[in-house]
């Protein structure tokens, strides 16, 4: 597999480090081949673990709605009440719809290269 010899003080760190990585890439097939399991078609999709894209856009947004009024100002552009924007963004019982995700998205990117969106 290596054309370059390994010193022998190295071998058993990087048998290691190989035997850690596939088991980790292992329990990730595992892990994502269970979650598409339990989906049924024509039921939503909850926040969660199941919900990694979707997570990982709370996450960017999070730091962005510090500001006072930020919040009511991102849920009149969305067109949501406060409280169910409240419900997905913190408390994460809920998601979006697939326009106002765009919507959100694209909010984001403004927000971090200094822009604001109006509604």
């Amino acid at each position: 597999m290596n054309s370059v010899p390994l010193h022998p003080r190295l071998a058993l760190p990087v048998a290691l480090a190989t035997a850690l990585f596939d088991t980790a890439a292992s329990a990730a097939r595992k892990t994502v081949r269970g979650a598409v399991g339990h989906r049924r078609r024509g039921f939503t999709l909850r926040p969660g673990p199941d919900t990694p894209l979707w997570n990982e856009l709370v996450r960017q947004a999070g730091p962005l709605l510090h500001r006072r009024g930020s919040k009511a100002q991102l849920a009149k552009i969305l067109g949501l009440p406060r409280q169910r924007l409240q419900d997905c963004l913190k408390t994460r019982t809920a998601c979006l719809d697939g326009e106002r995700t765009l919507l959100l998205l694209c909010w984001i990117a403004a927000r971090q290269q200094g822009r604001d969106l109006t509604a």
